[in-house]
């Protein structure tokens, strides 16, 4: 489970959804592929967002057909971003094009910010 931004692999392990539905800390849950245009396209709007909240936890998981995690949240296009807060669901980004919209919706799970 990748949770450092400066890598931008997506990680094949994936953790259970009762593990990200157990998390007390702000989080986000990035679905995309390594070989995915848009997810390579976005990673520098990801990480001009999450310079200013680097407590906040980012997860990336790689996504795909038989791919557990991403159909418990209806992921269907990458990459996809879930932000959570105490485990729940707050915001979700598709194909984000610009980093205000990432980091808006960061704002909302990163309150100490």
């Amino acid at each position: 489970m990748t949770t450092n931004t400066a890598n931008t692999a997506y990680s094949a392990t994936a953790p259970e959804r009762a593990e990200i539905d157990a998390l007390q800390e702000p989080a986000v849950v990035e679905f995309g592929a390594n070989w995915c245009g848009y997810c390579q396209a976005a990673q520098s709007l990801i990480a001009t967002a999450f310079a200013r909240h680097p407590r906040v936890r980012h997860i990336r998981v790689e996504d795909g057909k038989g791919r557990k995690l991403g159909r418990s949240f209806g992921v269907k296009l990458w990459p996809t971003l879930i932000f959570l807060k105490e485990g729940k669901e707050v915001a979700r980004l598709v194909r984000p094009a610009n980093a205000d919209a990432i980091a808006e919706a960061l704002g909302r799970i990163d309150t100490d910010a």
